[in-house]
């Protein structure tokens, strides 16, 4: 089942990966070939992701209590099904504590983002979020498409541009917010207390709210952090490459491993959350370790097809 406007043919090539002067992560640098991948302009919206669930029946990771067996002493009012949601603070706060601006809610999903009371209907065409590793490659496989490889997806992020910090215009390659221009859906304003964004976008925006790279995509910069199809790796000594088609199959589908709550996948592309004052991770060589399980307020996808 074919979704989305018309995807876009981004060139492969010979490029280079990471960044080697913000987080040990990113490092060291590394030199890829990849292929030419036709890639979604904008990451998938709740409106197209209710589509799929009115087509399948598919439930998804948050709508689901979690297994005792995998959180052992965990308190059993808690095992409840839910997802992360990011909470501002009513002021300053320690940036050492992530819990001060994460809550644990009951009942928050891809169609409640912020918990009881809110809905998926009021921000249709905003990011789908709470959504798990095998929940955004059952929808890839619905739609008859894959997730982006780690280096799939960092070379397009980039724009065309190679060894520079962001992925704007050229000129402007290593400057967050050139002039003062607001490029992309991340924190404005002093994190996590007071969000100043002059668009009104003091959470998800809707997709494509944000100029476009030299690729043509929206949104491969802030808004959601994005799941690829490569499992973590510390850094890129042993960067991780996509795990094969037949393994990816969730075991609904007749899938041949079963994924556990250790596992990790790389998301890329920094959030609605990633601000100057805490997590610069607003970049095309930015990178993150995401359980298959743990979903937030601040995952989500896009999806794409390989030549």
């Amino acid at each position: 089942m074919d979704v989305s406007d018309a995807m876009v043919l981004v060139p492969g090539g010979t490029t280079t990966i990471g960044n080697d002067h913000f987080y040990p992560e990113e490092r060291p640098l590394r030199d890829v070939t990849v292929g030419d991948v036709w890639f979604d302009p904008r990451p998938v919206t709740n409106a197209e992701f209710a589509r799929f669930v009115d087509e399948t029946g598919h439930v998804t990771v948050a709508e689901v209590a979690p297994d005792p067996a995998d959180f052992p002493g965990a308190d059993p009012a808690l095992l409840v099904p839910g997802s992360q949601v990011f909470t501002q603070t009513r002021g300053p706060v320690h940036l050492g504590d992530w819990t001060q601006w994460w809550r644990w809610q009951p009942d928050a999903s891809w169609r409640a983002p912020q918990g009881p009371g809110s809905s998926w209907e009021a921000i249709p065409d905003h990011p789908v979020v709470h959504v798990g590793w095998e929940d955004a490659t059952a929808y890839a496989r619905w739609a008859g498409k894959d997730l982006a490889t780690e280096a799939e997806w960092e070379h397009a992020a980039r724009g065309g541009l190679v060894g520079r910090d962001y992925g704007w215009d050229a000129v402007y390659a290593d400057e967050l917010s050139p002039g003062g221009a607001v490029l992309a859906d991340t924190w404005q304003g002093p994190f996590p207390w007071r969000s100043e964004d002059p668009d009104g976008h003091h959470r998800t925006a809707p997709v494509g709210s944000y100029p476009a790279n030299g690729h043509g995509l929206h949104d491969m910069i802030g808004n959601v952090w994005e799941w690829t199809s490569s499992r973590w790796t510390d850094t890129h000594h042993a960067a991780g490459e996509a795990v094969p088609a037949a393994a990816t199959a969730s075991p609904c589908c007749g899938g041949s491993i079963r994924l556990v709550e250790t596992d990790r996948f790389v998301t890329k592309g920094g959030s609605h959350l990633c601000s100057p004052h805490y997590c610069q991770r607003y970049r095309p060589a930015a990178r993150q370790g995401h359980g298959v399980n743990d979903t937030t307020s601040h995952v989500g996808f896009r999806c794409v097809r390989r030549s």
